[in-house]
């Protein structure tokens, strides 16, 4: 499955690589939520969390669903500057409607969740929906969509307040130690833009990112299949240390497209038995068990919604549940009436770094 992005047009301003201080923070908030994805970061995220004032580390589960399973389109921009406080004042600058759209999407699931027009803002219906998608995922989430649709100033308040005190918090320091890498790759491809061209630059970027040959679309290997249109906008690439094995594309409507990329190197696989290997193989065979399973990367699911999301069965997809979990690839766990399945990491880890990162892609 890949996303296919228009870059169709005059060939300058159609690919920018820039570096973000905004992205990189909430690449390090995602690590803090999610520290399984990041094995080499689990010691850094161990620290900060140690170290966070009891108020800011509540703050930070409160609103974790902007950056834990997708990010939120106004955390990554496709403007960066040079500062955070710069980029805070854009976000600043976005209207409540398309602001409170960002954040619902990623508070009710992901970018499998679409608000049209009417707004929540402004239309009851479309309230209860968001409030109903965002009950479901859980009782943080509905309370944080309440907050969000009665006074959408005071959160937006409190979010750039929770940023701004994780800069002084951990971001500070964090970024002194990443910026002069990011500053080099981005140097890098910008070099191969210019004299190799697109291509060159695109290749460079990740072996799941590549050009059509008709150069006239970026090719990306994401879970969703679907078009974006570029053309006019053209794509932002981030170069992010913290944000390794992902490769993060913000491309909702409304949005320019965004993609954020690791510069890191993966670290080596850990030997494992053949018999396991064979084993979890086996189970990741089939394409279907293969799509669940990288959906279950980016958060908990229940069978009902994978079996919605892909529009299958729920027993067909108890059946390959089952088959993850024999493999030992999986972790069921019950949350009241309902059981939510998640990615078990270090198991999958042990497949190897290239597989890995083709799962949390």
């Amino acid at each position: 499955m890949t996303l296919r992005i228009d870059i169709s047009g005059p060939p300058t301003g159609r690919l920018r690589f820039a570096v973000s201080p905004l992205a990189e923070l909430t690449a390090m908030l995602h690590v803090l939520a999610e520290p399984g994805h990041h094995p080499r970061l689990a010691g850094w995220a161990g620290d900060v969390w140690a170290g966070l004032p009891p108020e800011l580390a509540e703050r930070l589960r409160e609103a974790e669903f902007l950056w834990r399973s997708s990010r939120a389109d106004f955390l990554v921009p496709a403007r960066p500057r040079q500062t955070l406080a710069e980029e805070l004042d854009d976000v600043d600058r976005i209207d409540d409607e398309t602001y409170v759209t960002a954040a619902l999407i990623t508070t009710c699931g992901n970018n499998r969740v679409h608000f049209a027009a009417p707004s929540p803002l402004a239309d009851a219906a479309a309230r209860e929906r968001a409030l109903d998608l965002a009950q479901a995922r859980g009782a943080l989430q509905e309370a944080f969509a309440e907050r969000l649709l009665a006074d959408p100033a005071a959160v937006r308040a409190r979010v750039r307040d929770t940023l701004e005190q994780c800069a002084e918090a951990f971001f500070g320091a964090a970024w002194s130690g990443v910026a002069g890498r990011l500053a080099t790759d981005l140097r890098l491809k910008n070099d191969l833009l210019k004299r190799q061209g697109i291509a060159a630059a695109l290749a460079s970027v990740s072996g799941a990112v590549t050009l059509a040959p008709d150069g006239d679309r970026v090719i990306v290997d994401k879970l969703q299949d679907r078009s974006i249109d570029a053309h006019g906008t053209g794509v932002t690439f981030l170069p992010t240390v913290f944000g390794h094995p992902h490769l993060v594309v913000i491309h909702a409507p409304g949005w320019q497209p965004v993609v954020q990329y690791p510069v890191a190197e993966p670290s080596p696989a850990q030997p494992v038995s053949l018999e396991t290997v064979t084993l979890r193989l086996e189970a990741l065979a089939h394409p279907v068990r293969l799509r669940l399973l990288r959906t279950l990367a980016r958060g908990a699911h229940t069978t009902g919604e994978l079996a919605h999301a892909w529009e299958l069965s729920p027993p067909e997809v108890s059946r390959h549940l089952a088959v993850l979990r024999r493999a030992g690839l999986l972790t069921a766990q019950r949350q009241g009436r309902y059981v939510r399945y998640t990615v078990n990491l270090p198991d999958l880890t042990a497949l190897g770094a290239d597989l890995l990162a083709a799962v949390l892609r």
